[in-house]
């Protein structure tokens, strides 16, 4: 896939920095996570950055991992997200995940191992090559017209678009919970493939687990998404 194949890479990267600015939105990407847990402490003090992007568990750098930081008007943190590439080491997802997936827990909770359990869906047997993980993706709830507004789908797709900038991956891939994705936000993200039961988390002394889908897309579907117009996107 080449970025000139959906419209034009440039004025995607304009229209995209347009819709931000008109929000009152500067948007930062950086490669180093110390960094980014240090902005995450005083942004976000209740939140636990994630296994697969914390630099003492993973070796993160330009080449294999980056975040994005939104900052509203005041210069105030908005919105985060993060990318990463897996090595599946020739392998597809589902036998990548089968031994992995105990490395994408739900971040700040206490997680019963021995009963969380991951089953593969159809889609997880057809990705392979270079996959990106997608996680981290926060949007405030303070000011409040950064709610209900279509920014999360003009963020998403940025992130998609500065994978393919950075790496021209075959899939990108993400693990929400069923309250989020019950909810629409694959939808308003721009994921077009949802797969149920992907990963079944217990939480220790809990009996009822914390059940989460795989949401992915592959190169194609990043390029029908990144030729849609953003205008009524944000609308």
């Amino acid at each position: 896939m080449t970025l000139q194949s959906f419209q034009d890479d440039q004025r995607f990267a304009a229209n995209c920095t347009a819709l931000l600015q008109s929000a009152g939105i500067t948007v930062t990407i950086g490669y180093d996570f110390d960094s980014y847990r240090k902005i995450l402490g005083k942004a976000r003090p209740d939140h636990v950055l994630g296994m697969p992007f914390d630099p003492e568990l993973h070796t993160l750098t330009q080449r294999n991992a980056f975040w994005v930081i939104g900052h509203n008007s005041k210069g105030e943190v908005m919105h985060t997200q993060a990318m990463r590439l897996l090595d599946l080491q020739g392998a597809n997802l589902a036998e990548y995940m089968r031994c992995s997936y105990k490395d994408f827990p739900p971040p700040g909770v206490d997680i019963d191992l021995q009963r969380s359990r991951y089953r593969p869906g159809p889609g997880a047997h057809r990705i392979s090559g270079q996959v990106c993980y997608h996680g981290e993706f926060w949007v405030g709830t303070t000011p409040r017209e950064f709610r209900n507004v279509g920014l999360s789908s003009v963020l998403g797709r940025y992130a998609f678009w500065q994978a393919i900038q950075h790496w021209k991956p075959d899939h990108v891939v993400a693990f929400m919970q069923n309250s989020v994705v019950y909810k629409g936000f694959p939808a308003r993200h721009g994921y077009m493939h949802t797969e149920p039961g992907a990963l079944h988390w217990f939480l220790t002394g809990q009996d009822v687990p914390i059940e989460g889908f795989m949401s992915y897309m592959g190169s194609d579907d990043l390029q029908y998404i990144l030729d849609m117009p953003l205008s009524g996107l944000a609308a």
